[in-house]
């Protein structure tokens, strides 16, 4: 059913008014699209094929966001045929024809390069108002002779280095100086320099906040704060200078409520308060938009000089959308484009209605919204100066000229900047544009008048939905709330520091001769508590326990196994924050990231839940006269010993995979992660785990440790760790040792040599970033993390600068601090270790970084060598730091040669867009996980099951659909059911 929404009768009459006078204006001006379709350009030829084909359309800007990192026509000439070459796009018969020729370095191939490249950079031209300050300047002067003025984005490469940060800063107050001199010479133009007899400021320019500071974060609102203004400060005061005024423009979701804090705070400040010339975006798809614009009214009523909030629609839905889904995180958007269009509507007559506190520039397409804004303004007679239209440059240019005639104030949005950095600004234009709710569409269509400017109409809008399994959400730290709760966690656990631990046996809690102290590695004189080390007497004790409880253990129901894991996954979420304070003083992870391994915790109980229940079923093979049935058991006894890096689910993953299957269990975690295993035995005990059953037991690895590995009576170990003591392992439990009547199973994560490719047609923004988190986040402390960086000669240099300078900028420091990004290596072992290694890469190749540290902590700063040797010991050792070695080479044939040169094989990762490149990687890249234009850590439950080969372990992936088998012994029953030649048939009666 569709509901008709009423809008407010008071302007509709008017609006509709207004709109058929628009429609008619833009159409005239606009006939000859259909009689001149045949003799289009080849810009016009691309978007309208695109408009009518969706395969078409995707891999058509595929191949345009690809275009300029490509470096030769043959190289352009072989992406357009491997974008547009695939069976599932239709092409037009013209575009076959530049494509047929079988050697991109042909002459037929070379002018398809030509022809297609030229189009593109026409088109590109259509929508980015010039490459360089000279073609903007004369952009803006067209403009103007048009009585249209402007506002210029400054289009650039992502900002994710200091550097960049200060040359976007620099680059606009260049661009000011410039236009300022420029409008010296202009004539005045009465419609946009002026209103209600005072002037206006003829230049504008529109700036994004976190290209003010390159590690701008929401969970760090009072870092990115203090950064952001100190530079916005430079920015303001040079505009009142120049008498140019500035525009903040909105962005991602996740940025909103910390850009509007900060700029509502520093518009507060003395020194700006009275400003005026001062602006900031509102986007009306976002659900809280129409909030946000009343608690600006409130805002702007204390302040008592307005700003101009510019009303958008919003430009990111896709993106939006997309990372709510990944991250199971409410909608942010509206799903229905009416019920963002409703929204708009509201938004403009609220703002229009409180001219007087903010001034308004209404920013659509649309010709009803823009309708509604004049009805509105002509009926209260809303003075010139404190309302305006707006446009994107390329686009409504009809209905810009339309509203400019009716006399109303036209501005309009002009980005200028090389096309590489505003490819994705072009990509985001071409998709509106063409995308089928666009107004612009549907007009050019000529659909019915009264049908395009109709009030929105909103149907029951279906909702995206996440296929598989639900995981569990992350904490979304854009949300105050979550933030002020993670502070009040971490002031929680320290006031529980310095406590004793002591193993579990039995059910029963039990005393120990030795102790060892667990300290927060960022600081080490902070005791996180004392633990009782296990003797090897009392290990064999807890293994008699497990082996009594086994037996009933074993005949519980499967539903009650599961049932113990989902409360136990219950109680995770109920206690996330203060989990995550435990792992971040604990082990030094930062809390962004300890959040992220709860979560993985949270999914381990309860997929290994599902999983088991679907395994309990077996299965059935039966035929006439018999059945067979394919059943499971558990093994026994297991013994997890479960790593300090992942200290929450790499633990409880193994300890309740091992738990839902049937096994008794035993947890021998890291000494340096054991208080977090501590938490997770609380986390078991009130979950309901039966005594015996599940056993905490801490001891030194070399003796308690190595004595359960040989154990009889253990039946499975799982293990995560070194490849050292993994395959000590591997071997001593292949060793049958007296009364042991089973062979033992040994699932063992031993590490990795991880390394990304970066080819000659990545996008350098996604990859830098990529490689920079892959590599330093938890210090490199993660048996995925990027410690090799292969790179194709091409964009090698440009790479590795970009790449410094952005690990120069990260912020090092204890882990406890919402700003601090690079955080402490585990302890004093692993520091010196590492050390060494960074004196070896120095004897190997070039240092092209090494930060500084803190020196109180086990601090090692980031260190990137360049010119590697792919045979290097720091090329092929596993380091378990931030240490990282980039390693320059030829071609892709070498990328992937060097790639796989190592003894590991646990993760990879590419980042390119040349489709050949992306399948070759799929089939050639020898790696368990592979990870394509996308950081190579953090793998999900179900989603992305996680595990290697090679030396990299043995055994199945951890979240995945067959890890639960390794716990597992497998039965096969068959029965012959007939009697003296008579057997039941199942649906006869």
């Amino acid at each position: 059913m569709v509901i008709q929404i009423d809008s407010n009768q008071t302007y509709e009459a008017k609006t509709q008014e207004i709109a058929k006078q628009l429609l008619a204006e833009t159409r005239q001006k606009r006939s000859l699209w259909a009689q001149l379709q045949d003799q289009m350009r080849w810009d016009d030829k691309l978007l309208a094929w695109t408009m009518s084909n969706p395969n078409l359309r995707v891999q058509m800007f595929r191949f345009i966001d690809c275009l300029p990192a490509l470096r030769s026509k043959g190289e352009i000439a072989n992406h357009l045929q491997q974008y547009l070459g695939d069976e599932s796009v239709e092409l037009p018969a013209a575009l076959k024809g530049v494509l047929n020729f079988t050697d991109p370095n042909t002459p037929p191939a070379q002018l398809a390069a030509t022809t297609i490249s030229k189009a593109v950079e026409t088109l590109a031209l259509k929508y980015i108002a010039g490459e360089d300050i000279g073609q903007i300047t004369k952009t803006v002067e067209r403009l103007r002779s048009l009585k249209m003025a402007f506002t210029i984005d400054l289009l650039g490469e992502a900002v994710i280095t200091e550097t960049e940060a200060k040359d976007y800063l620099q680059a606009y107050l260049d661009l000011m100086q410039h236009l300022s001199q420029q409008a010296k010479k202009w004539s005045k133009v009465p419609e946009i320099d002026e209103a209600d007899g005072e002037p206006l400021p003829q230049i504008q320019v529109s700036v994004k906040l976190t290209a003010f500071y390159s590690q701008f974060d929401s969970f760090d609102p009072e870092g990115s704060k203090a950064k952001v203004c100190d530079r916005i400060r430079i920015l303001l005061r040079r505009a009142e200078e120049l008498g140019s005024a500035v525009h903040f423009d909105m962005e991602q979701y996740k940025y909103k409520d910390l850009t509007i804090s900060i700029l509502q705070d520093l518009l507060l400040e003395e020194e700006f308060r009275t400003r005026t010339n001062i602006g900031v975006t509102l986007q009306a798809y976002l659900k809280d938009s129409e909030q946000d614009l009343k608690n600006w009214i409130e805002w702007a009523k204390k302040r008592g000089y307005p700003i101009t909030i510019r009303l958008v629609k919003g430009a990111y839905w896709d993106q939006e959308t997309i990372k709510s889904l990944q991250n199971h995180w409410p909608q942010p958007v509206y799903n229905d484009k009416a019920e963002t269009d409703l929204n708009f509507e509201r938004m403009t007559r609220l703002l229009l209605e409180n001219h007087q506190y903010l001034y308004a520039a209404i920013g659509s397409h649309n010709v009803r919204s823009q309708s509604l804004a004049c009805a509105i303004a002509e009926t209260l007679n809303i003075p010139r100066r404190r309302f305006e239209m707006q446009v994107l440059y390329g686009m409504g240019d009809q209905l810009a000229k339309a509203l400019v005639k009716r006399g109303h104030r036209v501005r309009v949005y002009s980005p200028y900047g090389d096309l590489l950095p505003g490819m994705a600004y072009l990509i985001r234009r071409l998709l509106e544009n063409t995308a089928n709710s666009s107004f612009l569409r549907q007009n050019l269509e000529e659909r019915p008048i009264d049908e395009l400017i109709a009030p929105p109409k909103v149907g029951n809008a279906s909702q995206p939905i996440s296929n598989g399994y639900p995981n569990a959400p992350d904490t979304d730290y854009a949300n105050s709330d979550l933030r002020n709760q993670a502070e009040k966690a971490l002031v929680q656990v320290r006031g529980e520091l310095g406590k004793t631990y002591k193993p579990l046996i039995n059910g029963e809690y039990i005393n120990t001769n030795q102790t060892v102290d667990s300290v927060n590695p960022s600081n080490p004189s902070e005791l996180i508590g004392l633990l009782g080390l296990l003797s090897v007497e009392q290990a064999e004790i807890a293994l008699k326990s497990a082996k009594e409880a086994f037996t009933a253990w074993k005949k519980t129901p499967v539903r009650v196994r599961a049932g113990i894991l989902r409360k136990a996954a219950e109680i995770m979420e109920k206690r996330r924050h203060e989990l995550n304070a435990w792992i971040c003083l604990e082990v030094g992870k930062v809390i962004q990231q300890a959040d992220a391994e709860v979560s993985e915790a949270i999914d381990f109980c309860r997929y290994y839940a599902d999983e088991m229940e679907r395994l309990d079923q077996g299965y059935v093979l039966d035929v006439a006269g018999e059945t067979n049935r394919y059943i499971y058991q558990p093994r026994g006894i297991a013994l997890v010993i479960s790593p300090w890096n992942f200290p929450f689910a790499i633990a409880v993953g193994m300890t309740v995979a091992a738990l839902v299957t049937g096994n008794c269990t035993l947890l021998k975690p890291a000494e340096t992660s054991s208080i977090i295993a501590a938490k997770i035995t609380e986390i078991l005990i009130d979950a309901g785990i039966p005594k015996g059953v599940f056993q905490f037991v801490p001891g030194k690895g070399s003796e308690v440790g190595a004595y359960m590995v040989k154990h009889p009576d253990v039946h499975l170990i799982a293990f995560t760790g070194s490849r050292e003591v993994g395959c000590r392992i591997y071997a001593d439990a292949a060793i049958l040792q007296p009364r042991q009547k089973h062979l033992k199973r040994v699932i063992a994560e031993m590490g990795g040599k991880n390394a990304i490719i970066v080819d000659e047609s990545a996008d350098l923004d996604q990859a830098v970033a990529g490689v920079v988190y892959s590599a330093f986040g938890y210090s490199g402390q993660k048996c995925s993390a990027c410690s090799r960086v292969i790179v194709l000669d091409p964009v090698h240099d440009a790479f590795v600068e970009r790449f410094v300078e952005a690990t120069k900028s990260l912020n090092i420091g204890p882990t406890d601090l919402p700003s601090t990004q690079v955080g402490p290596v585990i302890d004093a072992t692993a520091q010196a270790r590492i050390k060494e290694y960074i004196a070896k890469g120095k004897t190997e190749s070039e240092v092209a970084l090494e930060r500084e540290a803190p020196e109180n902590g086990y601090f090692v700063g980031p260190t990137i060598f360049k010119n590697v040797s792919a045979n290097a010991t720091i090329a092929q050792e596993e380091i378990f730091g931030p240490v990282v070695a980039v390693i320059r080479v030829k071609n892709f044939d070498e990328a992937l040669q060097v790639a796989n040169g190592t003894d590991y094989a646990l993760t990879g990762g590419l980042y390119s867009r040349t489709p050949e490149h992306i399948e070759r990687a799929n089939a050639e890249f020898e790696v368990g996980n592979l990870y394509i234009n996308r950081g190579i850590t953090g793998a999900i439950v179900s989603r992305q099951p996680f595990g290697g080969f090679k030396l990299s372990g043995v055994g199945s992936k951890a979240g995945g659909p067959d890890y639960l088998l390794q716990f597992l012994e497998p039965r096969h029953i068959s029965e012959n059911i007939q009697r003296q030649g008579f057997a039941p048939i199942e649906g006869v009666d």
